[in-house]
């Protein structure tokens, strides 16, 4: 009879009883018993729920995506999280920053669907705890200043290569890696020659990764509009190389970009492929930073400062210990003529159509006008000059 029953119950026994009870209850039974018990051992879920789709979409119901996404603490990363959390995905949140600095993350998710892990970016086992339980794997990581503890070469080769390594080791089937539209080994900037290495490193370490080259990135929390911006507590006058009539900029919104990388993620032909993104208007930098004085309803004052004197400035404040407002490298980076990508795939393959400069500027500058020009209307601004070259 006892035989029997455990004949019958045999899932419930493997599954609820202690490894220790087992052997005692079936030693007991017939060979038939034992052979039914090892076939449901075989027919165990080896599936984690968390990665079964299910729901009719939405952040409460499951996308079946786990998702590590290094470098989410940053500017675009809490964009990419909320892109994420709204659709059902579990997502892994590596870090280095406080938990009080961290605590805006957690209710773009549903309860316990967003999950932080301290992390070392130096310690290889630390990064395969954090992508072990994944599907997905995201990098994000970046500096836009070099510190005594971590250069370029750390932030934007080493780091990355450590991770696509350890999400190929781990038999992740989808990283995606974010660099630089003017990455390019022979720029004056050291940034953008480091991403520029970086991009080898990661396709070397894992070929079906999908590569983002986003240009000047804007949104509310930018340093690109914010920090042009904020050049008139300067004397009321912006420094520009040539007048910044020599340099072109296509700049992407960060929404947009965030909606590139969670497409990519659900989108199985998008492994191995480098995408552009870009806006849809290219301007002159004089142009666009005169159009984001004249929404912020400031004056615009530029003056020509030639770029050895720039960078005798930037020097002054890179010596800043902890944020530095600019440093020689940000100049020569900012300065950097938008490269044309033609045959490179961009939002419109990833279904998305980019935003212009005139739809979302508002959000980012009104925070710069004074009170009186708050509430004044956008009609009030003509839009910036657009360029074909």
């Amino acid at each position: 009879m006892r035989c029997a029953v455990v004949g019958k119950m045999a899932t419930v026994a493997l599954v609820s009883r202690p490894a220790s009870v087992l052997p005692r209850i079936l030693s007991s039974c017939s060979p038939a018993v034992l052979s039914a018990a090892s076939v449901t051992k075989v027919q165990q879920r080896k599936l984690h729920h968390a990665v079964v789709p299910k729901g009719k979409g939405g952040r409460s119901s499951s996308s079946g995506i786990a998702a590590t996404v290094f470098g989410a603490t940053g500017f675009l990363g809490r964009y990419v999280v909320n892109r994420l959390g709204r659709i059902g995905s579990q997502i892994v949140v590596p870090h280095r920053s406080d938990q009080y600095d961290i605590m805006y993350l957690r209710p773009m998710g549903d309860l316990g669907q967003i999950i932080f892990m301290e992390w070392d970016a130096r310690n290889k086992d630390s990064i395969k705890r954090a992508l072990e339980h994944s599907n997905v794997v995201i990098n994000l990581v970046g500096r836009e200043w070099e510190t005594k503890n971590y250069s370029y070469d750390d932030v934007f080769v080493t780091i990355p290569q450590q991770i696509a390594k350890a999400a190929r080791e781990a038999g992740i089937t989808k990283f995606i890696h974010m660099s630089h539209l003017n990455a390019d080994i022979r720029s004056q900037s050291k940034y953008l020659r480091n991403k520029a290495v970086g991009e080898t490193a990661v396709r070397d370490e894992f070929p079906e990764a999908v590569i983002m080259k986003p240009s000047e990135i804007f949104g509310r929390e930018d340093r690109f509009f914010n920090y042009h911006a904020n050049m008139r507590w300067f004397g009321n006058a912006v420094p520009l190389i040539s007048m910044g009539k020599k340099t072109v900029k296509q700049p992407v919104h960060v929404v947009d970009v965030a909606k590139a990388i969670i497409n990519a993620v659900r989108d199985p032909d998008a492994n191995g492929k480098t995408y552009a993104l870009v806006g849809p208007n290219r301007y002159l930098l004089h142009d666009l930073v005169e159009y984001i004085y004249a929404m912020a309803h400031r004056p615009f004052v530029p003056y020509p400062l030639p770029r050895p004197l720039y960078h005798i400035a930037a020097k002054f404040f890179a010596m800043n210990p902890f944020e530095p407002w600019t440093t020689p490298d940000k100049v020569d980076r900012f300065h950097t003529t938008d490269m044309k990508y033609p045959g490179l795939p961009g939002l419109e393959d990833l279904g998305i159509t980019p935003s212009t400069v005139e739809q979302k500027a508002i959000e980012i500058l009104r925070r710069h006008r004074r009170f009186r020009y708050l509430e004044a209307d956008l009609d009030e601004t003509r839009p910036a000059k657009t360029v074909n070259y």
